[in-house]
């Protein structure tokens, strides 16, 4: 009876014990080969090189890329600034320069426009407590950052993102002082900062894409224009004005001495109707052509900003 085996065969495999996992196996197969075992021969089919097999190693269970989750790099900014209490008090005066500079870069500008009033005030304090070289203040005010942070708005988070930022930026010209304790607070500042920014920027593309949505009203009836319904409403339109202009064609055709009535009266009346007729169709050829170029237009131009 006939059995067939799998083998694959690698430059390395004899540096491998026999224990070794099969993940570190497979991840330096290089050749495949296919052995075929009869009671009576051993049977070896090497495949051509252009038919190698390569083989990657992926976790089934790894997530989609997404945008990273401000709260728990605000919290390594929290975890950054546990120090000793005297520790900003004991740096030098070059690192008390930049201490200062990062408190101004944190604070400077219409700070409570931007942030809001809570955020606002608890930054002025934090870049108080930085320039007094209070350790402790600063660590008890940073703590706060992570609550306040959701209930932020779009524009909010971005301010404070790039305050974080320049801020961070100033923590890591310091350099290796003390254990790095320095560049620790620079890393945390600096990734929470871009974090926001990237977050506050995707809402506000969200937002201008809502503010940019065209909507017709008819009562209460809402339909939101887009490129192919612009086009489709063109086409509607352009067919309307020639069935308008085909009708008003055939009124106009009627001679008005074919009018034959009774009186005077009924005679006046039907020109009249005829002329209304015809203002009425001529009318809606010509709105019916305006309205087509309107919406290919309009249709034109929701393509270009949607590309």
């Amino acid at each position: 009876m006939a059995s067939g085996s799998l083998q694959f065969l690698s430059p390395l495999s004899k540096f491998w014990p026999s224990t070794a996992p099969l993940s570190h196996q497979i991840g330096s197969f290089t050749s495949l080969k296919f052995v075929t075992t009869t009671s009576s021969a051993n049977n070896t089919i090497h495949l051509p090189k252009s038919l190698a097999v390569r083989f990657a190693l992926t976790e089934s269970g790894s997530p989609k890329s997404i945008e990273p989750d401000p709260q728990p790099l605000l919290q390594d900014i929290v975890d950054s600034f546990d120090l000793p209490p005297d520790y900003f008090a004991q740096l030098p005066r070059d690192l008390r320069l930049d201490l200062n500079d990062a408190a101004f870069d944190l604070s400077n500008g219409p700070i409570l426009d931007e942030c809001g009033q809570e955020l606002g005030e608890t930054l002025l304090n934090l870049s108080r407590a930085w320039e007094l070289a209070d350790t402790s203040t600063s660590h008890s005010l940073v703590k706060k950052l992570p609550l306040i942070e959701a209930k932020l708005t779009g524009s909010a988070k971005s301010a404070l993102g790039k305050r974080l930022v320049s801020a961070g930026r100033r923590f890591q010209s310091m350099g290796q002082y003390g254990q790095g304790e320095p560049q620790k607070i620079a890393k945390a500042m600096i990734a929470a900062g871009r974090a926001l920014s990237a977050i506050a920027t995707s809402a506000v593309i969200d937002e201008q894409l809502k503010e940019e949505t065209r909507v017709l009203k008819f009562g209460e009836l809402q339909v939101e224009i887009t490129p192919d319904k612009a086009n489709i409403g063109a086409v509607i339109g352009f067919v309307f004005g020639i069935l308008s202009w085909e009708i008003a064609q055939g009124i106009q055709s009627i001679p008005e001495s074919s009018l034959e009535y009774a009186n005077d009266n009924a005679l006046l009346l039907a020109k009249s109707l005829r002329g209304a007729l015809l203002a009425l169709f001529y009318s809606s050829t010509f709105l019916s052509a305006f309205t087509s170029v309107g919406l290919v237009l309009l249709g034109i131009q929701l393509k270009s900003k949607k590309n």
